[in-house]
């Protein structure tokens, strides 16, 4: 998983140095439609190029905010779409029942707004957040407004981060490498949590 994480991070970086602004808005966009990309690595590095002038730092935070808002945008009408259809005739093999979906439609009745909003600013989870929106049928420009204003500060932070750290972008690079590990392996306990519990009901 480490070596494929390193590998991913080696691509990005690799095709912004290419590419330029087209590159990161391309991965941002990607990351943001459930593709791994971690922004934690194309954000900082972005901002770290900054410094020596090849990019303007505000321009790759609009670029990168306004591109998680396209991916987002994709990923949730993909849930709205074919997601709620397929987890309803095929969930039961994934254990998502018709039960499930109505306690996810309730919670995000209730929660929605603040869980797309504070997600944004959460590695890993801020990739996935838009396809149960979908599936839940979320208002869908409200869905982008608060994707917009989730996606600004992350974006902000993380880029002027990279532009802060100058010469130690090394370490930067290896200190968000291991945060996306740790959420990764949290978010795998709790799907084997998950799969238990159901498991446990029958």
């Amino acid at each position: 998983m480490i070596n494929i994480i390193a590998q991913i991070s080696d691509f990005a970086l690799y095709l912004i140095n290419k590419t330029g602004y087209a590159g990161i808005f391309l991965l941002s966009a990607l990351e943001s439609a459930a593709i791994p990309i971690p922004s934690e690595v194309v954000v900082p590095f972005s901002g770290f190029l900054a410094v020596s002038g090849r990019f303007n730092i505000w321009l790759v935070i609009s670029i990168t905010t306004l591109a998680n808002l396209v991916g987002s945008m994709i990923l949730f009408l993909v849930g709205r779409s074919g997601g709620r259809w397929f987890l309803e005739r095929y969930g039961k093999y994934v254990l998502i029942h018709k039960h499930d979906l109505e306690k996810g439609d309730k919670w995000f009745a209730k929660y929605g707004s603040k869980a797309v909003f504070w997600s944004r600013m959460l590695p890993v989870v801020r990739t996935f957040i838009s396809l149960p929106a979908g599936v839940s049928r979320m208002n869908f420009l409200k869905f982008c407004l608060l994707t917009f204003l989730g996606s600004l500060p992350w974006n902000t932070g993380l880029a002027l981060i990279g532009y802060k750290a100058g010469e130690n972008w090394d370490i930067l690079h290896g200190y968000f490498r291991k945060l996306d590990i740790f959420i990764i392996l949290l978010i795998v306990v709790l799907a084997i949590w998950y799969i238990w519990r159901h498991i446990k009901k029958k």
